[in-house]
């Protein structure tokens, strides 16, 4: 069953729930958000360290044959068929020297930004801008993200990887593309900056920054956590779970990727 469907299924979700992603995971939660017709509404929206505006590489892994196989796939044409179907971080990779490539054969982060103009969709926009609050945060010392302010969906300009543009310089906020100057304008974005390299998050923070938009939640108001790393999700979720002070038998959801 698709994605968008699983999540329709879902009664418990009905009333609204709130979404955490954690970095590529962010950009399913935005998915789940523009694409899903007919779902039951998002409210809050906590990004840890996304790639929302693209990312301009993907780090060698190490020296197995999994990651020398990664490797040899970046080293070919990256929006290739054969590389969208088989790589799935080429589905985010924003290569700014060639964004006519990008643009014609990335398959997913063009259609979530809305940046094919003769396909621009504005129920996107709609329903990303209906969310209550938008947590953005970013990591001062981020060596995974390229660069890393693409966690504030600030990105290179079109032709050259210098200098990074702020968020509010790119045109996907100037013409409002998803929504997102539209949340800004409305007091509904906050843009955190923290320490520490890609989701090394500590408790303080994620009290002082997380926190605050979960913890009124409802019995009937969920939390959906998106992530690509199973292990690394369940650090983060148990010690967010101390700080919010819920118990094991308390109704969550969880969606791992």
């Amino acid at each position: 069953m698709p994605l968008s469907e699983q999540v329709k299924s879902m009664s418990e979700l009905g009333k609204g729930y709130n979404i955490v992603g954690l970095s590529q995971g962010n950009l399913i939660g935005r998915g789940i958000i523009e694409f899903c017709d007919g779902g039951p509404p998002v409210k809050n929206f906590i990004s840890l360290g996304g790639p929302h505006a693209g990312t301009a590489s993907v780090p060698f892994c190490g020296s197995a044959l999994i990651c020398i196989l990664l490797d040899s796939l970046l080293k070919l044409e990256i929006y290739s068929n054969y590389v969208q179907e088989h790589l799935a971080p080429s589905g985010y990779l924003k290569i700014p020297t060639d964004m006519t490539n990008y643009l014609e054969g990335c398959r997913f982060l063009p259609k979530l930004n809305n940046e094919i103009k003769s396909t621009r969709n504005s129920t996107y926009k709609e329903r990303f801008a209906s969310l209550q609050n938008l947590v953005l945060i970013m990591f001062k010392d981020d060596t995974i993200l390229i660069p890393k302010e693409t966690s504030w969906f600030g990105y290179y300009p079109y032709g050259a990887f210098d200098p990074v543009l702020p968020v509010q310089e790119t045109k996907l906020y100037k013409e409002d593309w998803i929504g997102l100057k539209t949340l800004d304008e409305a007091g509904k974005v906050k843009f955190v900056n923290v320490s520490g390299n890609h989701l090394q998050i500590s408790g303080s923070d994620m009290k002082k920054y997380m926190v605050p938009y979960l913890e009124d939640q409802t019995s009937t108001e969920q939390t959906v956590t998106v992530s690509s790393s199973y292990e690394l999700l369940s650090r983060l979720w148990y010690s967010f779970k101390n700080l919010i002070g819920l118990s094991e038998d308390q109704p969550l959801l969880q969606t791992m990727f």
